[in-house]
């Protein structure tokens, strides 16, 4: 047992933390091909708008269901918002347009690098500091992650400069996700309830989404076909209620930058969901670039204490 920022984190090995890993890795490699169903007949922005709108009533529906009080000190509003426009309306809102460019693998590939950001503002805005093995096995997993990306960008049935503004959508996204990831983790973060947190911080999210929408877009529009009402509801209820209230709490026990490491996984998942229904085809190289992103993985979290304390 290890303590940061006042808070006793638990093993990294132990259940609570090798369970919620596991899920949202899973949960998380999955989506990029739900949303890949999503995009067509209803514009991007809507589909967002729907997805953290149902989110976020699900996890402010949690926390009545555990008595948790909904309101929100007046200092905690500003934060709460500008956490929900970073991470539920502007980086979704790149993800969703960056696949209309390229595939949802690449797209998972790029976003992979959250690991960099996280931990660069986890030093910088929360004083935790790498250790050696951690930014060897970071090192191993990027150049994995290099070899993947290099890889995708070549078979792309896209122009190339198509391939770069998607990867430029998705790299804003990154961005985006990693500012909100190291403010949750903050003090200030920690002191309101994960439930009433995320529930606020989506419905927030989802507000600025449907402006948007409506901006670009116009009126709502909605497309009652089976596979799209199941998405968003699978989209909305698992892989973002569920999966941000563990994805939040591994961040809390094991560091932004150790939590990063859902997003290491989630290419090889995502790519090997793209090769059953879109087609993808493994080659030498990337399946070299997903052996070392595992390896990568295996290193870094072996490391006694990946992030401490600076000081």
């Amino acid at each position: 047992m290890t303590a940061a920022a006042g808070v006793v984190r638990p093993a990294r090995w132990r259940p609570r933390v090798v369970v919620p890993f596991v899920l949202v890795t899973l949960l998380w490699g999955s989506t990029w091909l739900v949303i890949r169903d999503q995009l067509g007949v209803v514009p991007t922005s809507w589909s967002v708008t729907y997805r953290f709108a149902i989110a976020g009533t699900t996890m402010l529906g949690v926390a009545l269901w555990r008595k948790e009080s909904l309101r929100l000190a007046p200092r905690d509003i500003g934060f709460v918002a500008f956490l929900g426009v970073g991470q539920f309306a502007l980086n979704y809102n790149l993800v969703y347009r960056a696949e209309l460019y390229v595939t949802s693998g690449l797209v998972a590939v790029v976003f992979a690098l959250l690991l960099v950001p996280n931990a660069v503002l986890a030093w910088l805005f929360l004083g935790r500091r790498m250790s050696r093995t951690f930014i060897v096995g970071s090192a191993v997993a990027i150049a994995g992650i290099v070899m993947l990306f290099a890889h995708e960008a070549r078979m792309a049935s896209v122009g190339s400069g198509a391939v770069m503004e998607g990867v430029a959508l998705t790299l804003g996204a990154v961005l985006f996700a990693s500012v909100a990831n190291v403010m949750q983790a903050t003090e200030r973060g920690r002191a309101i309830p994960m439930t009433v947190l995320l529930g606020w911080a989506m419905l927030g999210g989802a507000a600025v989404d449907s402006v948007v929408a409506y901006a670009t877009s116009g009126p709502p529009v909605i497309e009652m076909r089976i596979g799209y009402v199941a998405g968003l509801l699978y989209l909305g209820v698992l892989a973002s209620a569920l999966a941000f209230a563990l994805y939040y709490q591994l961040i809390r026990d094991i560091g932004p930058a150790a939590a990063a490491y859902t997003g290491v996984l989630i290419p090889v998942i995502a790519m090997g969901l793209s090769t059953v229904f879109e087609g993808y085809r493994w080659s030498g190289p990337a399946v070299a670039g997903g052996l070392l992103t595992l390896v990568g993985l295996i290193i870094a979290l072996s490391a006694r204490s990946p992030e401490r304390k600076s000081g």
